[in-house]
């Protein structure tokens, strides 16, 4: 989806495909059959952006045979799709059973992240649509904490500046722009968009800046326009933003409210946890280890899960989701006189992570879903004054 802000330009509105994952090329064109263009129907839009992600196999296979690059570009311009935005973060397995930690491999310290997204940077100048010409990839955010020391950072550092090198390479060669984004995470070396500062500023290239994820904005209980007024003041770009929302437990302390967050602990992904007091932020791996009682986290505070709930259904009582979080960081990227970044991508890859009774039943229930998420997005950019385009 696309919109026209007052400034004339346009901002790219998509949803991310890791919902529901696919590592092949076949898998990824049934993919597009079986679940995006049904959401654009639903929409009723004649194009519709998706934010693809190509898990290791595919990317390698896109980017070295041009037949099938040009098979999934065929089947993007023939079902009304279009591709602005790579999700990079996940290398493969994200459709197995347990994700975890194993999420965060390889890291910016492995020389095959830096190969991996080169060849997402490459296969991205491809898709793009025949009227744009710009690009972005979402990535990790450097690597999980443990283990790091100087010798891992400074690796991270030469493998991002050789990254930025291929890019002004990639664009002399296609005249098209592609940036990456370190997207923060709880639990990360860089779990905050302060954290980016520091390493986003000794690399100084315009093409590596940073994805605002709104659930792990909210998770760390960062406060929007304070992160967004710091990366422009720092001069960081924000090469994406990533709409997403929060599990959020007011009143941790109460037994209902810790039966109901229980039923959010699942086996499949990392659910980080956090507490803000007035000592600091506190904070657990998952929330089942929140959960339990000897857990340092305090229940005095209120708690924020890093599980994307769907954007239009925010849990029932005694939990909330951090959906004013979304609204205010949105606001500040494109409601001024210009927009701090032009890509959006709604990324809620945990429906079927969600407690059985919330879990859409079949293909058609998740399609609906997601074009409600995408639906009040959508609302939420032309209240800011953004005109939807065609």
């Amino acid at each position: 989806m696309r919109f026209r802000h007052p400034d004339g330009s346009t901002v790219h509105l998509a949803y991310c495909t890791n919902v529901h994952p696919a590592e092949t090329l076949d898998g990824i064109l049934a993919q597009l059959r079986d679940h995006c263009e049904p959401v654009r129907r639903r929409l009723g839009r004649d194009r519709l952006g998706i934010g693809l992600w190509l898990a290791r196999d595919a990317a390698r296979a896109l980017d070295t045979n041009p037949v099938a690059l040009r098979t999934l570009r065929s089947a993007l311009d023939g079902r009304g799709l279009e591709v602005v935005t790579l999700n990079g973060f996940p290398y493969d397995g994200f459709g197995a059973e347990e994700v975890k930690y194993r999420v965060y491999k390889p890291d910016w310290a492995d020389p095959e992240r830096l190969a991996h997204t080169t060849a997402l940077a490459r296969v991205l100048t491809g898709l793009l649509p025949d009227d744009t010409t710009e690009g972005s990839i979402s990535t990790l955010p450097m690597a999980w904490r443990t283990p790091w020391d100087a010798r891992r950072a400074e690796a991270c550092h030469t493998a991002l500046s050789t990254l930025a090198e291929r890019l002004d390479a990639l664009e002399e060669l296609t005249g098209r722009s592609i940036r990456v984004g370190l997207e923060p995470e709880p639990g990360c070396v860089v779990e905050t968009t302060g954290d980016a500062l520091a390493p986003l500023t000794a690399i100084g290239h315009h093409r590596i800046g940073i994805c605002v994820d709104t659930c792990h904005l909210a998770t760390s209980f960062e406060d929007p326009h304070t992160a967004l007024d710091a990366l422009t003041r720092a001069r960081v770009p924000v090469v994406k933003s990533q709409l997403s929302a929060a599990l959020h437990a007011e009143h941790p302390h109460l037994p209902e409210v810790r039966d109901a967050l229980a039923a959010f602990a699942e086996p499949r992904f990392l659910h980080q946890t956090r507490a803000h007091t007035d000592s600091g932020l506190h904070g657990t791996d998952d929330l089942d280890e929140a959960l339990r009682d000897d857990a340092a986290l305090p229940a005095t505070a209120p708690w924020r899960a890093h599980f994307h709930v769907p954007l239009h259904a925010a849990p029932t009582a005694p939990l909330t989701s951090t959906l004013e979080v979304l609204k205010a960081a949105l606001a500040h990227l494109v409601g001024g006189p210009h927009p701090l970044t032009r890509h959006l991508e709604v990324e809620t890859y945990t429906w079927q992570a969600l407690p059985p009774e919330l879990r859409p039943r079949d293909r058609g229930r998740l399609a609906d879903g997601i074009a409600a998420e995408l639906t009040l997005a959508r609302d939420l950019l032309t209240g800011l004054g953004l005109k939807e385009l065609p």
